[in-house]
């Protein structure tokens, strides 16, 4: 006999929700891909083996794109993946980078947290680094103290991709946001 979500305790993130290529929103194999990764911490610093992420995101041109059937992974960027986090807490997806959706706007990927101790998710940003103009004037960024800000912009590594580490709470919290009509 199978235990039933209701005579178990959650999250059930890993479980349920991952599927088949859904951090690829490119193949690894592509030219142009990155890996964006992190880890996932908690307050205490710890990293937490049960979280879920998704991103979504424009493509290189800055284009966001329309595709139905963001869960196929057929060829066709849909500009969204999920991913389910390791035991050690880590999280990749093998994407390109974004290009600005407008002239003069930073390029970001957004973010969604899914987390034990969770009630609703969490919205953040990962602003892509070396856009120096655009990020400075950034409405978002330009309304967060240095370290703040500085804890959107992922860091670019040696090999070229991006590291984005995500903090739950504690001294290096992460800026989470909250949208109008979405708030808890």
């Amino acid at each position: 006999m199978n235990a039933t979500p209701g005579q178990t305790i959650g999250p059930f993130f890993g479980y349920a929700l991952p599927y088949e290529r859904g951090h690829e929103l490119v193949s690894p194999a592509d030219p142009a891909a990155i890996q964006l990764y992190g880890t996932v911490f908690d307050g205490d610093g710890t990293p937490v083996p049960d979280a879920l992420i998704e991103i979504r995101q424009a493509d290189a041109d800055g284009v966001v794109p329309t595709v139905p059937g963001s869960l196929r992974r057929d060829g066709r960027f849909t500009g969204w993946g999920r991913a389910a986090v390791d035991a050690a807490g880590d999280y990749s997806f093998s994407t390109v980078e974004p290009g600005p959706t407008s002239a003069g706007q930073a390029p970001f990927f957004a973010v969604v947290v899914f987390a034990r101790g969770l009630l609703d998710r969490l919205f953040t940003r990962v602003y892509v680094p070396g856009h120096d103009d655009p990020l400075a004037a950034d409405p978002l960024l330009a309304g967060l103290d240095d370290e703040r800000r500085s804890g959107l912009i992922a860091t670019r590594t040696d090999d070229g991709n991006l590291r984005f580490d995500i903090h739950l709470q504690g001294p290096k919290e992460t800026v989470f946001l909250t949208f109008s009509g979405h708030e808890h």
